[in-house]
């Protein structure tokens, strides 16, 4: 069996030390008391995804709105997230300790048409629809599936994630890459939106910026914030690879449940093989995924243990609103972990195998490397080899153990 050795990767360490100032400060810069008055209705537009930092921008968000005598509430902007339900959605919020807030989630399908572009009908959260203002709370990073000036962030999330599930299918029916600017100018020419609140993640999945912009320079403000995310992005540092081990993958770590920027968006839209691994070996689904496993069919081999988490409606309703069906389909199967790394392997010399282990593909600070990339790796500035290799371990169930970071020596 194959032997993994720890290596620590030099990744962006720029941080926020305040998030509550930063959302604070931010909210002041762009005069919020001009643009709330006390006793009206604010919708904070909050996503699915596993943020570090959610909670306490959005509590940050919610205590400024309620420092100016304004009436905030939170709505799940998810799209067909959370099982494509109101409860769902609702659920996910709570999980996140969004319920803690001490103010209401309003939590609805119902959508109302806003308006149109090019003959595309734009739909809307009814709650957010209804409200005086709107503040979209997002992180800003590359989209999974596309490159432009607008991916991931605050326009998708006025645009896919507030357009609830029906809004969803809509924007996803067209071309992304076009729908979503051309969506997000007719919200932001006909909907309060007040302010946004973006964040930049570091190499740690820590928050690096938040940055506050105001409703009327989001869609112009936020490419710079895509282009920075995208230069502060760890990748793994090698481009060929027999196998690449996930432990595991989910909704709250991306809208893919692995990010294809990291695994390979060839596996998602075709096109050449780059970075080429070329198994791809997923271990387990999240509990903050709540059985939505979106994604799993881009993986090569999967155990039982990760196919008997799976609530196969929530993720074909995913899967289906976003029109990408392959990123339903089940992968090969089998009863153990052991026997995915056996067969991950098979016909190769454990001595000469190029393998990888992650935690997931958000958390890439430390990587574990079959000995065969031990030398090539030296040879790389950013990655320092932080222990000596071990033999990969698995349970009595056959439930590979997790290299343990405790082990690690300075």
């Amino acid at each position: 069996m194959i032997q993994l050795a720890p290596v620590r990767q030099s990744v962006s360490e720029q941080q926020v030390d305040n998030v509550s100032a930063a959302v604070w400060n931010g909210l002041n810069a762009v005069a919020l008391s001009e643009r709330v008055r006390p006793g009206m209705r604010v919708a904070v537009a909050v996503g699915s995804r596993g943020i570090s930092c959610y909670r306490e921008v959005v509590q940050a968000v919610v205590e400024s709105l309620q420092a100016i005598g304004a009436d905030p509430f939170l709505v799940p902007a998810m799209g067909s997230h959370g099982g494509g339900t109101a409860e769902g959605q609702h659920a996910v919020l709570v999980g996140y300790g969004m319920a803690d807030l001490g103010v209401p989630i309003h939590s609805s399908l119902e959508v109302k048409q806003i308006g149109e572009t090019d003959g595309m009908p734009v739909y809307w959260d009814r709650h957010a629809a209804e409200a005086d203002a709107v503040i979209p709370v997002n992180r800003v990073k590359a989209h999974t599936a596309f490159r432009a000036d607008h991916e991931s962030g605050l326009c998708k999330i006025m645009t896919i994630g507030l357009g609830k599930r029906r809004g969803a299918a809509t924007l996803h029916a067209h071309d992304a890459v076009t729908a979503i600017p051309q969506a997000a100018q007719v919200i932001l020419n006909t909907m309060p939106i007040v302010a946004g609140v973006a964040i930049v993640e570091n190499g740690r999945h820590a928050p690096a910026e938040i940055t506050v912009l105001p409703g009327e320079k989001i869609f112009q403000e936020e490419p710079p914030l895509l282009r920075q995310a995208k230069a502060l992005q760890p990748s793994i540092p090698f481009d060929d690879l027999d196998m690449l081990v996930v432990q595991e993958m989910g909704k709250n770590i991306s809208g893919t449940g692995m990010d294809t920027n990291i695994i390979g968006m060839w596996r998602r839209n075709g096109g050449p093989r780059e970075p080429n691994f070329r198994v791809l070996a997923v271990l387990d689904l999240t509990p903050g995924s709540h059985g939505n496993a979106s994604g799993v069919g881009l993986a090569d081999l999967i155990p039982e243990r990760l196919r008997a988490k799976i609530d196969w409606h929530a993720t074909y309703t995913n899967c289906l609103t976003a029109g990408n069906f392959a990123a339903a389909k089940q992968p090969v199967t089998l009863p153990t972990d052991r026997e995915i790394i056996e067969t991950g392997l098979m016909g190769k010399d454990a001595a000469a195998a190029r393998v990888v282990w992650i935690q997931n593909t958000l958390e890439l600070e430390t990587l574990w490397l079959s000995p065969a990339l031990l030398e090539e790796a030296a040879e790389k500035p950013s990655l320092t080899r932080v222990g000596p290799a071990q033999d990969v371990q698995f349970n009595s169930d056959g439930a590979l153990l997790p290299p343990i970071a405790e082990t690690l020596t300075s």
